[in-house]
C-alpha cells in the first residue's frame, strides 16, 4: 500500500469505451461544483474510489453517509462522443498533496488503459487577475474565459468543434496537470477544459458558480443530457455551491498537526 495508490472499481463496472471526466480541486470550487452537477443530472452512482496512505486522513459525509475523499462515479447518459455511450467520473473536494500528484495520475491512467476508457477530459481552472496569465491569451474576451489544451490532434479538433479556445503558451499544475503531460507521454486522447474564476483556492474559498456553469455548457456539446437553459444553470451550479459549502462546513475530530499545516480541505 505504500506504494503505488490502490484504484477500488466495482468488478461490476464496463468501463469499455466511456468518457472519463476527471474533477479534481480548483480555484472557487469550480471542479466540485461540475462535478456534483453531472452526478446529479447524469445520475451516477458511485462505484469506487483510491486509497492510499498518504491522502488526508478522513471521509466526507453526505446525506448522513460516509463517501472517500476521492471516489469514483459511472452511469450511461447520452453521449456524442465516438465510441462513448457512458461516462465516469472523478471526482475528490480534498487537495491532493504534491508528492502523490505523479503516483496517483500514473495509477489512474493504468486503469484508464486497462479499463479501456476512450476519451478523458479533465476540468479545472484558474485565477482571474494576474498579469501573467492573461499575458499567454491571444484575445481575452473577460472573466468569462475558458481555455483548452489537448494532448492529441484529434482532442485539438475536439476542442475546436465544442468552441474552445487553445491555451497557446502556459502553465498548467497540480493534478490536471500531470495527467496531461502523462496521457501525451502514452499517446491516450485527452483534453483539459480551463475556467477563469474569480475564486480563490483553500481557507476562505470563494466559490465562482459563474465559472461552472461556463464549463457545463461547454460539455453539452459533448453530453447532451446535461443541457439547460443559460439561467437555470446558474441557479443549478449556485445551489450545488451551497451544498458543497453546507458538506465542507462541518470538520469534526480534525487530525493534529504539530506544523500547524492545512488539512488539504476545503473549509
Amino acid at each position: 500500500m505504500q506504494g503505488a495508490p490502490l484504484v477500488e472499481v466495482g468488478d461490476d463496472v464496463n468501463a469499455s469505451g466511456a468518457l472519463l471526466v476527471s474533477c479534481f480541486p480548483s480555484v472557487g470550487f469550480v471542479s466540485s461544483i461540475v462535478a456534483h452537477f453531472m452526478v446529479e443530472k447524469l445520475d451516477l452512482e458511485l462505484v469506487g474510489g483510491v486509497r492510499h496512505p498518504n491522502l488526508p486522513p478522513m471521509c466526507l459525509v453526505q446525506d448522513g453517509k460516509p463517501l472517500p475523499p476521492l471516489r469514483f462515479y459511472a452511469g450511461e447518459p447520452i453521449c456524442n462522443m465516438e465510441k462513448c455511450d457512458k461516462v465516469v467520473l472523478i471526482a475528490s473536494e480534498i487537495h491532493i498533496p504534491s508528492e502523490l500528484n505523479l503516483p496517483l495520475s500514473s495509477g489512474i491512467i493504468d486503469w484508464i488503459e486497462d479499463s479501456g476508457v476512450s476519451s478523458t477530459i479533465m476540468v479545472d481552472s484558474f485565477a482571474h487577475g494576474i498579469e501573467s496569465l492573461h499575458s499567454i491569451f491571444d484575445e481575452d474576451p473577460g472573466t468569462d474565459s475558458i481555455l483548452g489544451l489537448g494532448s492529441t490532434d484529434s482532442t485539438h479538433d475536439l476542442l475546436k468543434g465544442i468552441g474552445v479556445p487553445l491555451l497557446k503558451q502556459g502553465v498548467v499544475g497540480g493534478m490536471t496537470g500531470v495527467m496531461m503531460g502523462e496521457c501525451r507521454r502514452r499517446g491516450i486522447d485527452a483534453l483539459a477544459i480551463l475556467a477563469e474564476s474569480d475564486g480563490e483556492i483553500g481557507q476562505g474559498t470563494i466559490p465562482d458558480a459563474r465559472a461552472a456553469a461556463g464549463i457545463i455548457a461547454c460539455l453539452d456539446g459533448l453530453l447532451p443530457a446535461v443541457h439547460l437553459d443559460p439561467e437555470p444553470l446558474m441557479e443549478e451550479a449556485q445551489r450545488i455551491e451551497g451544498q458543497i459549502r453546507e458538506m465542507m462546513a462541518v470538520h469534526l475530530n480534525p487530525p493534529q498537526e504539530s506544523s500547524g499545516a492545512s488539512s488539504g480541505m476545503y473549509g
